[in-house]
């Protein structure tokens, strides 16, 4: 009897090992760009658990192409993303630009005071310095990574995130202060400039050469986040007293120096270019001055009014500031912070404008900034 079990046993092993030889064998015969177009679609929170289906699919989430795919489709439907700091918590939070209230995700960060250091998302990531780390984060995911620490004796770091289009990484700029807190006319100058290339392997910050002396401003009420377009990061600094517009070539690591029209630190993407802008005013009307040439340092000026501002403002009209375009070609505005969060969008084309109200923020909170041109990722970050 023993062993007329023993036989049966191995027999029912083999039929086992039979039926996952033959389920193996049907899903090796599903074709690659069928099992991409699927992957496609999945929603980034649960890209990390498809990792774990097999090595085919980890290979292919995994893969630069992939991620390119996802971000390319997920430009057509571009979120907003709030950072929020509240009492005792910070975090990211990211909704559907055409319906705030609906598929929100959030992101719990360990709390730290400087929730509004964060530099602005590109394809889908964000960055802010922590001490004298900088943490890199994909709200998509939930993932969270720590930078090595910045090589460096001072005590204020600052942080910008950039994307190299022609090698295809991401880039963060760090360069460091004697203190958090300088003021304009200081005679001391950033220094130890620092960059960090994510994913290559190397887990070090290499020092590059800046021969433009400047100083971006560490206040917290001055806008020096940065901004990244196609492969040029450019942020606002002081040289001397005079203020300025940096540019670091991402693919270059070179500095260079532009003289603006006017002294705004507000820099903003307009139509795919960078452009600077102050407050509107309580008419409805803001001026923009935009690069057409960095090479040449031409700026031309756009005049924009915006109706029923004041119908749309309210009576208690707050400071808004002008924020970007839309890939549809929105212009968007919003205020700080306020009771219940709302921006304003006008369409130029059509000559109107809408009032957009996001509920479930979170009340009260200390800080809140809001991007409008952030995009789902699937990216794993690694060193």
């Amino acid at each position: 009897m023993k062993r007329a079990k023993r036989k049966e046993t191995t027999r029912t092993n083999q039929q086992c090992l039979t039926k996952k030889e033959d389920e193996n064998n049907q899903s090796s015969i599903v074709p690659m760009d069928l099992i991409i177009e699927i992957l496609l679609k999945v929603p980034t929170e649960s890209i990390a658990r498809f990792v774990l289906v097999s090595k085919q699919w980890s290979s292919i989430i995994r893969g630069k192409e992939f991620t390119n795919l996802y971000i390319a489709r997920s430009s057509t439907r571009m979120r907003l993303l709030f950072t929020v700091q509240m009492l005792e918590e910070q975090f990211l939070q990211s909704c559907s630009q055409n319906d705030p209230s609906s598929d929100r995700h959030r992101l719990n960060i360990t709390p730290y005071n400087h929730v509004f250091a964060y530099s602005p998302p590109i394809r889908g990531l964000i960055c802010r310095p922590m001490d004298l780390k900088v943490l890199v984060a994909n709200p998509s995911t939930g993932q969270l990574f720590t930078l090595p620490r910045v090589k460096t004796n001072r005590r204020g770091v600052l942080s910008f995130l950039g994307y190299d289009p022609v090698n295809d990484v991401y880039k963060v700029l760090c360069m460091t202060v004697l203190r958090v807190h300088q003021e304009r006319g200081s005679r001391v100058v950033s220094e130890e400039h620092q960059v960090y290339t994510l994913g290559v392997g190397q887990r070090k910050w290499r020092m590059v050469e800046c021969k433009h002396p400047h100083l971006p401003p560490t206040r917290t009420n001055l806008p020096t986040k940065g901004l990244c377009i196609n492969g040029i990061l450019y942020y606002y600094a002081w040289i001397q007293n005079e203020g300025a517009l940096i540019s670091f070539d991402l693919i270059s690591e070179e500095f260079n120096v532009i003289k603006l029209p006017v002294d705004n630190p507000c820099i903003v993407n307009y139509t795919g270019k960078l452009a600077i802008a102050g407050g509107i005013n309580n008419d409805g009307a803001l001026d923009l001055w935009v690069l057409e040439d960095a090479s040449k340092q031409e700026w031309f000026k756009v005049s924009i009014v915006v109706p029923s501002w004041r119908d749309l403002a309210g009576t208690n009209i707050g400071y808004f500031r002008f924020r970007g375009t839309l890939s549809t070609g929105e212009l968007m505005f919003s205020t700080p912070s306020c009771v219940n969060y709302y921006f304003i969008s006008y369409n130029p084309k059509e000559n109107n404008a809408k009032k957009v109200v996001v509920e479930g923020i979170g009340d009260p909170y200390n800080y809140l900034e809001v991007y409008f041109d952030h995009v789902d990722s699937p990216m794993f970050l690694s060193l």
